[in-house]
């Protein structure tokens, strides 16, 4: 009872934990009331060798994957377009515009270098895992891509998300740099809605709005604008674009000795959680909540988004208005697939433009991720305010920045091109006249076809519990079943007329759709693949019309079908092994010797009980042991059609 319960805590609860257990076991109580927790630490699972020169070794693969866009810069943790490369100071890419530098703690791929292109950055500069870049490099980086203004340099602009390590590391780069004559400037993106705007000093996180800033900034500079212009369009859309996280686990960063299980964990209702607002290092959010739909995750999201606003001459207004046209970025971090990424961005650029506003430009994928975390982040930058029409096509300027994924800018009209939808092409049944098929010149073809298919249907119905018996021991048990819906179905078309029995063609069509409507299963498509390669091969019969042995060509082509898409051959121990003897021996009389070829199709059901290996279907799991002795159930009901066949044309 509960009292019992009670009353052995207070006796044991100075006891040392250990104790108290074995107490509590001893009495067959079962602790429902302590604290679960996991009985082993899961040990992280990456694909790497060593944590301490991972980025070394990423670097590496950077460099392989793309031998003529990129350079490093030695004994530096320094990516650089491959133009820096110029040994003649005259070709120097800085005598001709400003160069772009930005770069931060390594895990966020594929910010930063994977940003470096024509109209985008020149180069990134990498810290360790979750680290900020040292002074040295940065300016290393600064040294390699600004020349001196003595020299002709245009300046550099240095890229920075919020965080207190790369400000103080690049805001030190840019005065020794500065120091030396080159003309440097940085701006802060801190574009993070998740910060109360009035918690302490540190302001917002820069997330992945920065890439927005790249995307302009680099288009401005490849323009050939100069650093004060440059820096004002960076300074511009920093301050215009917000955006927010969410996750359903956060990282686990390469070298940990455990899985970070900090959203693993059920709330006390037992609801798994997630969580809103959370940083790029999986930095606490606003908050953790039980898992939510896409369409209540985007509401949160662009509700958090849309009162953290913007500031406009020293107030706060909305991020962006009703009738504001947008860009939207939806980023993975990491460890979301494709699908749910296009899910969530349905849910956010519907619930957007149900407002009022429109999405010109939606760009969905990894821009700046968190090593293996499984969430998305979006990032809205309203196209209005200071957000001019010259500053959009800037975004639009064409780069060949590996990580940047273009937008399919939608412009004109009320509604996307792509909502318009492609009219299915749909083709009537064919009505089958006479004049559009070759004739029969089969005897008495349509009283033959109807009695032969109704005696088919019939027997293979009745022998249901056979196929069953066979199927349960050799397979999955429904071969019977689903072979009893087929029968069955034709044997109703036949009585409502709806199965045609004028032409071959017609005949072979119809139990093909018969099949496809009923049976189901592999089974059921391998049976509908062969009726409709008969009939189109009887379709195109050359010469005066169809005949026996036309009918033995068409059976052939069927087999083959069922071979060629399914995969199986004679001797896998499926129905073939009954279909490609009966058509071999149907062949060898011109379609004149049923006879033979139902005593084919049943010496090669037969067989099938004495092969120990099966190729194809369920009995493919199966052991030597269990197939011996039980014929394949689908070249027994081949067999039994065909010995009807034979037996109705007598």
């Amino acid at each position: 009872s509960n009292q019992h319960v009670i009353l052995i805590d207070m006796r044991v609860a100075t006891l040392r934990p250990a104790a108290y257990l074995l107490v509590l076991f001893y009495k067959g109580i079962l602790c429902s009331s302590l604290p679960s927790t996991p009985a082993v630490s899961m040990k992280p699972k990456k694909f790497i060798n060593n944590a301490s020169n991972s980025v070394d070794e990423f670097i590496d693969g950077l460099l392989l994957q793309y031998p003529n866009h990129l350079r490093k810069l030695a004994n530096q943790h320094v990516i650089l377009h491959s133009s820096f490369a110029a040994q003649n100071k005259d070709a120097h890419p800085n005598k001709s515009r400003v160069s772009l530098l930005s770069g931060g703690g390594s895990g966020h791929e594929p910010s930063h270098a994977g940003f470096i292109g024509e109209n985008m950055l020149s180069g990134a500069i990498l810290g360790g895992i979750f680290a900020s870049p040292s002074v040295n490099s940065i300016l290393a980086a600064i040294r390699a891509s600004t020349l001196p203004s003595s020299e002709g340099g245009k300046g550099c602009l240095l890229i920075v998300k919020n965080y207190t390590g790369d400000r103080l590391n690049f805001g030190m780069a840019c005065e020794l740099a500065n120091a030396e004559g080159r003309l440097v400037k940085m701006v802060v993106v801190a574009d993070d809605c998740a910060i109360e705007r009035k918690k302490g000093i540190t302001g917002a996180r820069g997330v992945a709005g920065t890439v927005f800033v790249h995307k302009a900034a680099g288009g401005a500079a490849g323009k050939g604008m100069d650093l004060d212009e440059v820096t004002q369009i960076a300074e511009t859309v920093s301050n215009s674009v917000g955006s927010l996280g969410c996750a359903l686990n956060t990282v686990t960063i390469p070298g940990a000795d455990k899985v970070n299980d900090r959203l693993m964990l059920a709330d006390d209702a037992g609801e798994s959680m997630m969580e809103i607002g959370l940083g790029i290092h999986g930095e606490a959010g606003i908050r953790q909540c039980p898992l939510m739909s896409c369409d209540d995750i985007a509401k949160e999201m662009l509700s958090i988004i849309q009162s953290y606003g913007r500031e406009v001459d020293s107030k706060i207004v909305p991020l962006y208005n009703p009738t504001d046209e947008l860009i939207v970025l939806v980023n993975n971090l990491g460890g979301t697939s494709n699908f749910e990424m296009s899910l969530l961005t349905r849910s956010l650029v519907t619930q957007l433009e149900a407002a009022g506003c429109k999405a010109t430009r939606v760009l969905v994928g990894s821009f700046m991720t968190s090593f293996d975390m499984q969430g998305a982040s979006v990032s809205i930058l309203p196209c209005s305010g200071d957000i001019s029409k010259e500053m959009l096509d800037l975004f639009d300027t064409k780069t060949d920045a590996p990580g940047w994924l273009a937008a399919d800018v939608w412009s004109n009209g009320s509604s996307r091109p792509s909502e318009s939808e492609i009219e299915e092409v749909i083709v009537e049944k064919n009505a089958g006249a006479a004049e559009d098929l070759p004739p029969v010149l089969i005897n008495d073809y349509s009283t033959v076809a109807q009695t032969v298919l109704a005696q088919c249907a019939q027997a293979l119905s009745d022998a249901e519990p056979t196929l069953t018996k066979y199927d349960t021991i050799v397979g999955d048990g429904d071969c019977g079943i689903t072979m009893q819906r087929g029968a069955k179905e034709v044997l109703s078309r036949l009585e409502s007329k709806s199965l045609r029995v004028d032409n071959p063609v017609n005949t072979f069509a119809d139990l093909a759709d018969a099949v496809s409507a009923s049976m189901g299963g592999s089974s059921g498509v391998l049976l509908e693949l062969m009726f409709r390669k008969a009939s189109t091969s009887l379709q195109s019969v050359s010469g005066d019309g169809i005949t026996s042995k036309d009918m033995a060509v068409a059976f052939r082509n069927g087999c083959e079908a069922v071979s060629f898409y399914g995969g199986a051959q004679e001797g896998s121990r499926t129905m073939l092994d009954a279909m490609f003897p009966a058509s071999a021996a149907m062949l060898a009389g011109d379609g004149a010797d049923i006879h033979a070829c139902a005593s084919a199709a049943q010496k090669g059901a037969d067989a099938t009980a004495a092969m120990t290996n099966a190729e194809a279907g369920r009995s493919n799991y199966l052991s030597e042991e269990v197939l011996m002795g039980t014929p394949d159930p689908g070249a027994v009901a081949v067999a039994l059609v065909l010995e009807t066949l034979a037996k109705a044309v007598v």
